[in-house]
């Protein structure tokens, strides 16, 4: 059989001739992951003070009903995976940026323990699914190298936005007073919005009208589809294959769950985050602690190493992730540097605790070269690990996969602040050195895990999107000895390693 060139193929040679740059609507997608850090800069860095603000609450029921709703919370992961494979990525998008802005709208209003409850619990539901929904989201419209240049831009973007707006809180509360409290929850409500309207107008490449449509839905046409032609073309070789291939898909996206459980490879990958995403609490959770307590330090220093390190992020994130692309490094490889990188400012932490040299300059210096160390531990890290999960779930079951690898960032963010503060008071050096012995864990994991991944996930592929439908192929009469049977596919169900064949 022979397959004729459509104008998708044509488009797909342009985006790899430009080297992966031009996924439809990829500028107002960046827009939107933008508009969206920036309004939870406005919040975040003020949580505990707007809430005691508002309510008059103290901040220990604060901490404590904020930590209860982010454990309630993380159920709606789950939920989030299904309706994603349902659904799409795109839709549920959607609801959960409404989900958060109206609650963000409600706070100001939530004047009582039993209403800032509710409204918390409310956003909590939004905020602990999103992530998840996003990784879906960006798995669905690009592919390839296109998958880590764009997770590498979203975190660049979340760190440089969460900056930005944390600086224009601090102008509203100075000039506005306790009034800056409320301007900020309603300007982040209305950057939900904002985003909102952008991603609405963003469709992945070839969406069944206009639309993205669930994966186990979309598998289940693309059999059927696959039947049909198998039963129009001679032989018949090429259909067949399709449809097994797609059967196998919405077998997958019946089974839920399950899949993901039975995946040994996919959960141990998991495992492996949790292990590092714990060091990405130790920024908001030790330097305080471990700057004025353990190092004697003024205070402003532990904001200077939270300047450093987000805008470190910002600025050097794309050029660092770009770095690591062009030398073609596997993504297994990569996530494992930065786990590495990781535990080797966290040892030098625990270093430096101890030493503590009496020169003036030599602490500061010392804290701010390791505070160096850890965010190149981040900018390689955290766009290998996340496009490595996104490649590694099957198309019909990525949002389960997301929400699944999610509950790791969720379950490390919430151990933290408990973990780490009991092992300071025992000893400031101890959550230091638990770190350190996590990062080179998680770092041999992930080359163990290596062999047991799908070939595709490790390695960079040229990039494609994979939300689009592609059209049947035009098959044309070929003679019966070139026949040839059906290759390998990958995770998406498309085949590798054997190259089109030309009349």
């Amino acid at each position: 059989m022979q397959r004729s060139s459509t104008p998708t193929d044509a488009a797909r040679r342009g985006r790899q001739a430009r080297g992966g740059r031009g996924i439809p609507g990829e500028r107002a997608m960046l827009t939107a992951m933008g508009v969206d850090a920036v309004g939870s800069g406005m919040y975040v860095p003020f949580s505990l003070v707007f809430f005691h603000h508002i309510t008059g609450l103290s901040f220990t029921v604060v901490g404590a009903v904020l930590t209860a709703v982010g454990l309630v919370g993380m159920a709606a992961l789950p939920l989030a995976g299904t309706a994603v494979d349902r659904y799409g990525a795109r839709r549920v998008q959607l609801l959960l940026y409404g989900v958060r802005g109206t609650g963000f709208a409600l706070y100001p209003f939530a004047t009582t323990l039993p209403a800032f409850a509710a409204v918390a619990l409310f956003t909590a539901f939004g905020d602990r699914a999103f992530p998840a929904v996003q990784q879906s989201w960006i798995g669905e419209v690009a592919a390839g190298v296109d998958r880590d240049r764009l997770q590498a831009a979203s975190r660049a973007l979340r760190n440089g936005g969460l900056g930005a707006g944390a600086l224009l809180a601090s102008l509203a509360i100075s000039l506005a007073g306790g009034s800056g409290f409320t301007i900020a929850a309603w300007l982040n409500a209305a950057s939900f919005g904002l985003a909102a309207l952008l991603v609405r107008g963003i469709r992945p490449a070839g969406a069944v009208n206009g639309s993205a449509t669930g994966a186990g839905k979309s598998a289940s046409g693309q059999a059927q589809g696959g039947q049909a032609q198998s039963g129009r073309a001679p032989g018949g070789v090429a259909g067949r294959s399709a449809a097994r291939g797609c059967r196998g898909a919405a077998q997958q996206a019946a089974s839920g769950y399950r899949t993901v459980l039975r995946d040994r490879a996919f959960l141990g990958l998991t495992g492996a985050n949790l292990l590092t995403a714990l060091g990405y609490s130790a920024l908001p959770v030790m330097f305080p602690l471990f700057i004025v307590g353990r190092l004697g330090l003024p205070q402003a220093l532990t904001g200077a190493a939270f300047t450093l390190n987000t805008v470190l992020c910002a600025v050097g994130g794309v050029a660092v992730a770009g770095i690591v692309r062009r030398r073609g490094a596997r993504r297994t490889r990569a996530a494992a540097l930065g786990a590495v990188l990781f535990a080797s400012a966290f040892a030098g932490l625990a270093l430096l605790g101890t030493v503590r040299p009496h020169a003036g300059w030599v602490l500061p210096v010392g804290l701010f070269a390791l505070v160096v160390l850890y965010t190149l531990g981040e900018t390689v890290h955290s766009p290998s690990s996340g496009t490595l999960a996104v490649a590694a779930a099957p198309s019909a079951l990525r949002g389960r996969y997301m929400a699944t690898y999610q509950l790791s960032w969720s379950l490390a963010s919430t151990l933290a602040p408990s973990l780490f503060t009991a092992l300071n008071a025992a000893d400031p050096r101890l959550p230091w050195l638990l770190l350190t012995g996590t990062a080179l864990s998680a770092a041999a994991l992930l080359v163990r895990l290596e062999k047991r991944l799908p070939a595709d996930a490790v390695r960079l592929t040229s990039p494609a999107p994979v939300a689009a439908s592609v059209p049947s192929a035009v098959l044309t009469p070929a003679p019966a000895s070139s026949a040839q049977a059906p290759g390998p596919t990958d995770r998406e169900g498309a085949p590798v390693g054997t190259p089109a064949r030309t009349a």
